[in-house]
């Protein structure tokens, strides 16, 4: 007679869910991850968030077809009882199977190629206009150039840290150290922790960091609670000062992404001095010192104070694009309180993003953001084949009922203008005020 299979329930796996204690389920099998935690290339907080539950579809989401057969070192020896997927998820798999077996996830295209002579072609110029040029108009579009370097080095790091864009492991982290640490002064590693978390815990007012922007910004009324963000540790007061901002934060909006540069650089700077595990932290270190040297050596050679500032004021400006619009993406869409779910990760994924309508020609520019569901549904998946499975995606939302959310460029900017407006009013008419500070009471005062 063949040996009975041992099962825990659900309950009993909502048990191990702490750090020093992480199991998983995937199809129904149990695994024990707490060790592969401190290695796991995504870092161990992925594992932590979704610990304590059935993680199929997660797992298909983020790992190639090779992960599948290491995960038997990790298997407890139990199953899950009443294991059973959703209609949904049975769909969503089925997708991923298909467009793996077209060879979608492999193929490539040239866009790294492209990708990096655009960065090269935006360097050469923007130094050439400030060493070889004496127009005051040459150095303010050098800046611009350089915010643009930024952007497209923004997405060469966003495809390096999903799937590998060279022909190696090791050309690929040339790549991220290079168009990240070295050119843009942005930590890959911080990153990869922060952008991991992001897509696991996807629109979580306290898991999702995209979303805790306290005190400058809300996209929820439910933020005025003090929220404690379990990716920073910490709580998001909602105190006199953050209500002050918040309740003028649809007017703030552009003016803080013109410079939001700074809070990316200062985070690079904080997790790699912190006690934090960081791989390779010398590499990521070294290539923050070559931009911290390059960057300030080159706006030095600018003839006077004025057009010194006018550059650095440029190059932020426009690579201020970019961080609008990793809030458009999110900040209109749907938020939740509490841990990510496995069970009903497609649904998740669907409903806190938004996609915007471009034409073709413009993705270089987008990034592949443009195409953001795509993208959190199917993150390994090269920009380059985004717009090719969109059809199939919106055809998987109509058949189960789930909103398919697009807008255009303008548009989306009017949806983010107007949450962060419709939480602005609430932040003032909160019927049981917090104390207020006197600029708040001198700005507010009627009558």
């Amino acid at each position: 007679m063949a040996e009975s299979r041992r099962c825990i329930s659900k309950a009993e796996l909502e048990n191990h869910k702490k750090p020093g204690d992480l199991w998983i389920a995937i199809h129904g099998k149990i695994y024990d991850v707490t060790e592969w935690s401190h290695d796991h290339p995504g870092g161990a907080l992925p594992l932590l968030n979704l610990a304590g539950q059935d993680a199929t579809d997660a797992f298909v989401a983020f790992h190639p077809g090779l992960a599948w057969q290491y995960l038997d070192k990790f298997f407890t020896g139990y199953y899950l009882k009443d294991y059973s997927v959703s209609e949904v998820s049975k769909d969503y798999r089925k997708l991923a199977a298909e467009f793996s077996k077209m060879g979608l996830f492999e193929k490539k295209g040239h866009g790294t190629c492209f990708s990096l002579c655009f960065i090269a072609l935006f360097f050469w110029v923007s130094v050439y206009g400030v060493l070889c040029c004496n127009s005051a108009w040459v150095h303010l579009c050098s800046g611009g150039l350089m915010g643009f370097l930024w952007i497209q080095s923004g997405w060469m790091g966003h495809d390096s840290g999903h799937y590998q864009v060279m022909s190696s492991r090791k050309f690929n982290r040339f790549a991220q150290i290079l168009t990240g640490n070295c050119l843009a002064g942005i930590s890959i590693g911080w990153w990869k922790w922060n952008h991991n978390a992001h897509h696991i815990a996807c629109n979580s007012l306290d898991f999702d960091p995209d979303l805790q922007h306290m005190p400058l910004f809300a996209v929820s009324s439910k933020l005025f609670n003090s929220l404690t963000s379990y990716f920073y540790e910490r709580k998001m007061n909602f105190d006199s000062v953050a209500r002050f901002l918040v309740s003028y934060q649809h007017w703030t909006f552009y003016p803080v992404m013109c410079f939001a540069r700074i809070n990316l650089f200062a985070q690079s700077f904080l997790l790699l001095f912190s006690k934090r595990k960081v791989p390779n932290r010398g590499q990521e270190i070294l290539g923050l010192l070559v931009f911290w040297t390059w960057y300030p050596l080159l706006v030095s050679c600018l003839p006077n104070w004025g057009e010194r500032l006018m550059f650095v004021v440029a190059s932020f400006v426009v690579t201020g694009i970019q961080h609008i619009q990793f809030c458009l993406n999110h900040f209109s869409s749907s938020v939740y309180v509490g841990p990510p779910s496995g069970n009903d990760w497609f649904e998740k994924q669907t409903d806190g993003t938004l996609d915007i309508l471009c034409s073709s020609w413009m993705d270089w520019f987008h990034g592949g953001l443009q195409f953001q569901i795509e993208h959190h549904l199917f993150p390994r998946m090269p920009r380059c084949h985004l717009r090719k499975i969109s059809p199939f995606v919106k055809e998987l939302c109509k058949k189960h009922n789930l909103l398919y959310n697009s807008a255009s460029f303008w548009k989306a900017n009017a949806m983010t203008i107007g949450t962060l407006r419709s939480a602005a009013l609430q932040a003032r008419d909160l019927s049981n005020p917090i104390p207020k500070n006197l600029v708040w009471e001198a700005v507010n005062t009627h009558g």
